[in-house]
């Protein structure tokens, strides 16, 4: 807790009981993160990302009331390209379906920000934040605010020529919102006590490779946004194989060659199949090493977790592709992707040495 002596500021550390109300309110909003990343996804999904064309980061909060403003907010969308290109001849009906999505997305977005904003004033104005946590909490809530501009960053991409936005800023949308989420539970994880005995030395032999599995997690999960933002998803709907090849042709037809890798459908695709495989070997190659080297506790059962919800997310992922990208599924291989990083956060977490005083 900080303490005034004069105009400074002192900070002592927290208590357990601080430490536990902290990272319960950490974990809220982590889970409220995790429902704003699925909800994105399926207002990706359903094409809704490009209803509302105005950023009220302030008086948006409240949807169109009546007819008339209903109207008015759907002349506003028919002035911009989705309407022009792909939409033409929508009803009010039509438009509102797909508003609720986008509103629903923004709202929660801002729900998030008073979540988090609330009780951090609270726990700081009341001396419960210590020295250590307080530039932690500081960080997060920047993260959050910058996030918002982002996402509108996002939108305005699509709202100029081609009705669709940037797949670039997309996947840095997504994966602002990974390094949000993800930080978010290590510090939660962090004052409940998690880590291990720096006198360890299976922690300290896995512990390297867990958090490079926890990068790789996020690069994944990047590629996988590369694949949204393209609809790559739908050009080759068979496993293992794409098409009739195991290596598909055309994977270096762009040039200069390294724009294939974020610009052509083939290559994200196979890359995001051949980045997903290699993980999921590597997660259940590194629990086995723990078993070998006799690793017990929270830090096995994490690994062996990261592990099971790996192969569940693979099956999940091949299903959605060979089903041709159904909206359910596809936004379920989403949220699996966010329990894998979690998982991953937590194994690495678990191995990390403990650090009460955050």
């Amino acid at each position: 807790m900080w303490l005034s002596r004069g105009n400074s500021l002192s900070f002592l550390p927290e208590t357990t009981r601080d430490q536990k109300a902290i990272a319960v309110w950490l974990i809220v909003s982590a889970a409220l993160v995790f429902g704003m990343v699925v909800l994105g996804g399926v207002t990706r999904l359903t094409h809704s990302g490009l209803s509302m064309v105005n950023w009220r980061p302030v008086t948006g909060f409240l949807p169109p009331i009546g007819e008339v403003e209903w109207g008015q907010a759907f002349d506003e969308y028919k002035k911009y390209p989705e309407y022009q290109k792909i939409n033409k001849g929508m009803t009010v009906d039509g438009f509102k379906q797909i508003f609720w999505f986008e509103f629903s997305h923004r709202l929660l977005g801002r729900l998030i920000g008073l979540v988090f904003f609330i009780p951090f004033l609270y726990f700081t104005v009341r001396r419960r934040v210590g020295r250590r946590l307080f530039p932690k909490l500081l960080v997060m809530f920047v993260l959050g605010g910058m996030q918002g501009v982002l996402g509108w960053y996002m939108v305005k991409s699509g709202l100029v020529d081609r009705p669709d936005v940037s797949h670039l800023r997309l996947t840095a949308h997504l994966g602002a919102a990974l390094l949000i989420y993800g930080y978010i539970l290590w510090v939660a994880l962090g004052l409940l006590g998690s880590g291990t005995s720096d006198n360890d030395p299976a922690a300290a032999r896995l512990r390297p490779f867990t958090l490079v599995l926890v990068a790789a997690v996020g690069l994944v999960a990047l590629s996988g946004g590369l694949v949204a933002g393209l609809d790559a998803g739908f050009h080759y709907n068979t496993f293992p194989m794409m098409g009739d090849n195991w290596v598909p042709d055309g994977l270096f037809a762009l040039k200069p060659w390294w724009t294939n890798f974020i610009e052509n459908c083939t290559t994200v695709q196979f890359d995001h199949r051949l980045l997903a495989e290699s993980l999921l070997l590597a997660a259940i190659g590194i629990y086995l090493w723990a078993r070998r080297l006799g690793l017990s506790g929270r830090a096995r059962a994490a690994l062996l977790a990261l592990a099971g919800i790996m192969t569940f997310q693979a099956v999940l992922g091949i299903t959605t592709l060979v089903l041709v990208i159904p909206v359910p599924l596809a936004a379920a291989h989403q949220a699996g992707a966010l329990v894998v990083l979690a998982c991953a956060v937590w194994a690495a977490r678990a191995l990390s040495p403990v650090d009460i005083d955050n």
